[in-house]
């Protein structure tokens, strides 16, 4: 490979995790054609793009985004390959479904809504993680819940009993 190539494939991935929040360092290595073929396709159908590459291209890669992490560094030996991904948890979970039919892909590390997750241990974690949508979304129905419960009450037929309290308590202030 020359040096305008390897430039050019360093840019490509910078590029990528540049416009992939999250990815994923996986092996898949002892994989054959037809379940590496099986895996593109349900990375394709689940929106995550596949990318073999070389370490030393990735790292300077990661060098050029700001996203070097000493410890995903120590996971870039042999065969690499990167699931980017817009939602977190996707790529954990087409691993996990993979791995009922083959003992690969195996998860070197991940870098999931900024933090770095190591080893193939923290796969279960990553199949958990919340995104920042549905964070946001338990923490409204959490805010909406108790007024949700005073309307409601108000509504009811004690309804009237609680305005007029409401009521009472407010000309008592006044």
């Amino acid at each position: 490979m020359t040096r305008e190539e390897k430039a050019i494939a360093i840019d490509n991935i910078a590029a990528q995790l540049g416009e992939y929040p999250h990815f994923y360092v996986t092996n898949i290595e002892a994989l054959n054609a037809e379940q590496t073929a099986v895996l593109r396709r349900k990375c394709f159908e689940s929106g995550v793009k596949l990318a073999v590459v070389k370490n030393t291209l990735l790292i300077k890669a990661l060098e050029k985004v700001d996203k070097a992490d000493a410890e995903l560094i120590k996971v870039l030996e042999g065969p690499t390959s990167i699931m980017f991904a817009q939602t977190g948890k996707v790529p954990a979970q087409l691993i996990k479904e993979f791995r009922k039919k083959s003992d690969k892909p195996v998860l070197k590390a991940a870098v999931v809504e900024g933090c770095v997750y190591v080893g193939d241990n923290q796969l279960d974690t990553l199949c958990n993680i919340k995104s920042r949508e549905e964070l946001i979304g338990d923490i409204v129905s959490l805010l909406q819940s108790p007024a949700k419960n005073v309307i409601s009450a108000l509504q009811a037929n004690a309804g009237g009993k609680v305005a007029g309290l409401v009521k009472a308590l407010e000309e008592r202030n006044n």
